[in-house]
């Protein structure tokens, strides 16, 4: 029996290949869907009704509504691919672990897992260059997320921490607190060292980086 899902064609121009069971829906980003069978079922959702959907895109700048794949008909296959080059990831929430995706990160989902959008707060949105509007995943299910470059679990401990330049994140633990610091102990040298602030965050948890950063690839342009 084939496997339930497969990432091809590597970290570099990768796509997902889903295979859902007869009455089975998946849930992708709006733009996501390269390809499927003829007896699959294309709409599209504006999750968590329309204030939910409405907040994605004016607040996080998401898309308003996901694309709905279904199989009313039976089996089927469908292919999905991300905006950027880079690579797919997938995790596994069991309904106790919630996570914090930035803009762009979410590709797609199983049915069981619920996107929404929630504040990070003021400081947070200000100097984290995520912007005060990030997503978060709940619920129960199979989540893929995407990134420029390929993703990196970093695992962190209990009573360790880790600065990571922002434009790296693409997802963590919601459970794991984070502040933004200076790169360097002085001023002068955090501007100098071309990193200026970071988020530095506690374990236990988490933290899903890229290993490119789309700034970067603008400035160099």
């Amino acid at each position: 029996m084939p496997p339930k899902y497969e990432i091809l064609y590597g970290e570099a121009f990768p796509m997902l290949l889903y295979r859902l069971d007869h009455g089975e829906t998946f849930k992708a980003e709006s733009g996501a869907m390269v390809a499927m069978d003829a007896n699959l079922e294309l709409s599209a959702k504006m999750e968590g009704g329309l204030m939910q959907g409405l907040a994605r895109k004016f607040l996080s700048n998401e898309k308003a509504f996901f694309q709905l794949v279904s199989a009313p008909n039976g089996p089927g296959e469908a292919l999905f691919s991300p905006s950027y080059p880079g690579g797919i990831f997938p995790v596994q929430l069991d309904g106790n672990i919630r996570l914090r995706i930035q803009k762009d990160g979410f590709l797609a989902g199983t049915s069981g897992v619920t996107v929404e959008t929630i504040s990070q707060g003021f400081a947070k949105g200000l100097f984290s260059k995520e912007g005060f509007f990030i997503l978060r995943a709940t619920g129960q299910g199979l989540l893929f997320l995407s990134s420029y470059g390929a993703i990196h679990p970093l695992q962190i401990p209990a009573g360790k921490r880790f600065n990571i330049d922002n434009g790296h994140l693409v997802a963590w633990n919601d459970e794991l607190g984070y502040e933004i610091r200076k790169s360097s102990k002085s001023i002068v040298s955090s501007l100098t060292s071309g990193e200026g602030l970071v988020c530095s965050f506690a374990g236990p948890g988490t933290v899903y980086i890229q290993t490119r950063n789309p700034k970067s690839l603008v400035r160099a342009i």
